[in-house]
Parts: C-alpha cells; sequence; structure tokens
C-alpha cells in the first residue's frame, strides 16, 4: 500500500497521528513518564519532551538528570533523522539482563531541536514496562521507529509491513 491510509477517527479524548503535523513538532509534557528495566526503575520524570510527526504515535525524550544513566552505556551505532540531525544510541545493563541500542539521543540536535540535545528516547520492546500516567504502553510495530502507542492516540501507524511507502 503506497497511498495515504485511512485515517481512524479519533474519540473523545484522542489524538489522531495523522493530525500531527509535518514536519514534527516538539512539545513540553507533564504527563508521568516512567520505564522499567529488570524490575529497577530506570527513568521516571514529568519533564519529558514529546514528538510528534505525522503518522507515528508519539516519543518521548527525557532528561537525562531523570534517569538512571549508570545503567546505560554508549554504542557505536548511530542513524539520521532528517529533522533532528545523527542520533547515537545506548545499551542497557541491569545485573545480568543487558539489551542492545535500547534509546537513542542527539549529541548535536538541529537547531530546531536544540532543547532534547542529550535527552535519550527508549524504544519500549526492549523495556519491560514504559508508562505514560500509569497506563502501560504498547510499541510501535517494526523495529526501526521508537513511538509509544496509549489509549488515547489512533492510526494507523506507520511502521509495520506495507507502511514505508507512507
Amino acid at each position: 500500500m503506497f497511498g495515504r491510509p485511512q485515517r481512524i477517527e479519533p474519540g473523545p479524548g484522542q489524538e489522531s497521528v495523522w493530525d500531527y503535523p509535518r514536519p514534527p513538532r516538539l512539545e513540553d509534557t507533564d504527563k508521568h513518564i516512567r520505564i522499567i528495566f529488570n524490575d529497577v526503575t530506570i527513568a521516571d520524570t514529568r519533564r519529558a519532551k514529546r514528538f510528534l510527526e505525522t503518522s507515528h504515535p508519539p516519543t518521548y525524550y527525557i532528561p537525562p538528570e531523570d534517569i538512571k544513566m549508570e545503567y546505560l552505556t554508549k554504542t557505536s551505532n548511530s542513524s539520521f533523522c532528517e529533522w533532528k540531525g545523527r542520533a547515537a544510541y545506548y545499551s542497557i545493563r541491569v545485573g545480568d539482563k543487558e539489551a542492545q541500542n535500547v534509546a537513542w539521543f542527539y549529541p548535536d540536535p538541529t537547531p530546531d531541536f536544540v532543547s532534547i540535545k542529550d535527552y535519550p528516547c527508549f524504544y519500549a520492546q526492549f523495556m519491560d514496562a514504559c508508562y505514560v500516567d500509569d497506563e502501560l504502553v504498547q510499541a510501535q510495530i517494526g523495529n526501526f521507529y521508537g513511538g509509544w502507542v496509549t489509549k488515547d492516540i489512533v492510526g494507523p501507524f506507520k511502521g509495520g509491513a506495507g507502511t514505508w511507502g507512507w
């Protein structure tokens, strides 16, 4: 499917990812963001930045001071975002449990996104649990995008089979 998919009409209190802007928008949020890995709360904040882009569930960039950074190790992995610039990655190790390239960050973001400099953003699928205001997050489908799906977000979402042409 290479055409634009059929937008799901949002219900009360919901947002459609098809109403998110392109170019994307970054906004402050006071939603309670928590991330658990190997029974340890890795991140806990109400100061995240929410990144909104057409067809994608939101991602949450977290201030490093609200993350137990001692569990993260920078890797050699990198990727490029046309909006934010070159991303670097972290792996995580807590006790005997480890996962590679579970979070990305921008050490030198583009001017429009300088407010997320060095703020990690985690892939929900690699964590034991991620929460937005105590709601367990569902990971965006696919292994490239890192969106967090909650009950207040409707799609369809980019990331699954057949969505690369959107």
